[in-house]
C-alpha cells in the first residue's frame, strides 16, 4: 500500500512513530518514563477496600492476643515443666509458649504492615528531581557562628573547673544503668567451677537409673553416667547435668597413652564429661578403634586414650577427665569433681 492510500490520521502517527523509533535508537538510554498506573481492585470497589482494612485490622489484634499470650505465658508456665510436643519432641513448655506467641505477635505485624501498603496505600510512582541536601552558605555561616558566640557566652573556655565536672558527671551518670544490669540474674560466683560429683557419689547408669560395675562397661563400649541422687524430675536437672554428664568408655590399659589419665580410670574404664569445651554441645560419636570421640555440632574430636585432648576442630581444650574408683560394693564411684570447668571457657576462669 502506497502512503497516498493511507488515511491522512493513520499516516501522521505512523510516522511520529517511526521518528519515536528513530529517537531511541540514537539515545538508548533515554528515559521511556513511568509505565501507566493500573487501579487495583480496593482503589475501585470501596467493598474490598473494607475486606482489606478487615484484614489488617485482624492481624493487628491477633498481634496483640498473642503479646499477651507472651506475657501469660511467664505467669502461667513453669520453668521446668517438660511436655511432648509433635514432632518437636519433649521441650520446655515455657520455651516454646513464648518462641510460638513471640513469633505470631512479630509475624501479624508484619503481614498486617505489608498488606496495609499493598492495597490500600496509593501505589502511584511519582519522579522528584534531586536537591542538593546541603544548606545554603549564608545558612551555614549563621550556624557557626550561632555556635561560636554560644560558646563564648557560656564561657567553658575560662571555667575550666565548671567543664571538668560537667564532663565528669556525664561519664559517670550511665553507670547507672550498668548497676540495672545486676538484676538480670544472680552472679555465677562458683556454680560454673563445681559439678554435682564429689568422693563417693556412685556413677548412675542414664539409660537404667542402676549403678555402673565395671563388669557392665565392655572393651570398645560407650555408657553415659550421671551422679548419684540426681533425677530426672529434679528441679534443676538440666542445670545440674549440663555440667555432670559423663562419658564412660573402657579401653585396654595397654591403649592408654596418657600417664594420669590411666591413673585417674579403673581397670581401663576411664571417665571424661560428655560436654564439648567449644559451645557445651553433648558428645555423643565414638570410633572404639582410634577411641576418637566426635562432637556433632562442629566435629571437634578428641582422643579418649590421649587425656581427651583435641586433635581436631574449633574446641579449645581437652576434655575434663572425673577421677573413679570401685567402692565395698563393687559400684563404680567418683573420688572428687572435676578438676577445671567443664564445657566452653567462660568469662569467670581466671
Amino acid at each position: 500500500m502506497s502512503s497516498q492510500e493511507i488515511p491522512d490520521e493513520n499516516l501522521s502517527i505512523a510516522q511520529d512513530t517511526a521518528h519515536g523509533a528513530v529517537e531511541v535508537a540514537d539515545n538508548p538510554f533515554a528515559d521511556p518514563g513511568l509505565p501507566a498506573h493500573k487501579p487495583r481492585i480496593q482503589d475501585i470497589d470501596e467493598r474490598a477496600a473494607k475486606r482489606s482494612e478487615r484484614t489488617v485490622a485482624l492481624l493487628f489484634t491477633l498481634s496483640m492476643l498473642a503479646t499477651i499470650g507472651f506475657i501469660a505465658s511467664y505467669v502461667v508456665f513453669p520453668v521446668d515443666k517438660i511436655v511432648y510436643i509433635w514432632p518437636f519432641g519433649h521441650v520446655s513448655v515455657l520455651n516454646f509458649s513464648l518462641g510460638l506467641t513471640l513469633g505470631v505477635a512479630l509475624f501479624a505485624i508484619g503481614a498486617g504492615a505489608v498488606h496495609w501498603a499493598r492495597t490500600l496505600m496509593s501505589d502511584v510512582e511519582v519522579a522528584d528531581d534531586r536537591h542538593p541536601i546541603e544548606a545554603e552558605p549564608e545558612v551555614k555561616a549563621k550556624v557557626l557562628a550561632d555556635f561560636a558566640d554560644g560558646a563564648r557566652e557560656s564561657a567553658l573556655g575560662r571555667r575550666k573547673l565548671i567543664r571538668n565536672t560537667m564532663f565528669g558527671a556525664l561519664a559517670l551518670v550511665p553507670l547507672s544503668g550498668v548497676m540495672l544490669l545486676r538484676d538480670l540474674g544472680p552472679l555465677p560466683e562458683k556454680k560454673l567451677r563445681k559439678s554435682l560429683w564429689a568422693q563417693g557419689k556412685q556413677l548412675i547408669n542414664m539409660n537404667t537409673n542402676e549403678p555402673l560395675r565395671p563388669e557392665d562397661v565392655a572393651v570398645g563400649s560407650l555408657t553415659f553416667a550421671m551422679p548419684e541422687g540426681l533425677t530426672e524430675d529434679a528441679e534443676d536437672f538440666n542445670n545440674q547435668i549440663a555440667k555432670a554428664a559423663l562419658m564412660i568408655v573402657r579401653i585396654r590399659p595397654e591403649d592408654i597413652k596418657d600417664k594420669r589419665e590411666r591413673e585417674w580410670a579403673h581397670d581401663g574404664i576411664v571417665a571424661f564429661s560428655k560436654i564439648c569445651t567449644h559451645v557445651g554441645c553433648p558428645i555423643s560419636l565414638y570410633e572404639q578403634q582410634t577411641h576418637h570421640v566426635l562432637c556433632p555440632c562442629h566435629q571437634s574430636t578428641f582422643d579418649l586414650s590421649d587425656g581427651a585432648r583435641v586433635i581436631f576442630g574449633p574446641a579449645g581444650h581437652a576434655l575434663p577427665q572425673l577421677r573413679i574408683g570401685v567402692n565395698s560394693e563393687g559400684n563404680l564411684e567418683a573420688l572428687g569433681d572435676f578438676e577445671e570447668p567443664v564445657g566452653p571457657a567462660f568469662w569467670e576462669r581466671g
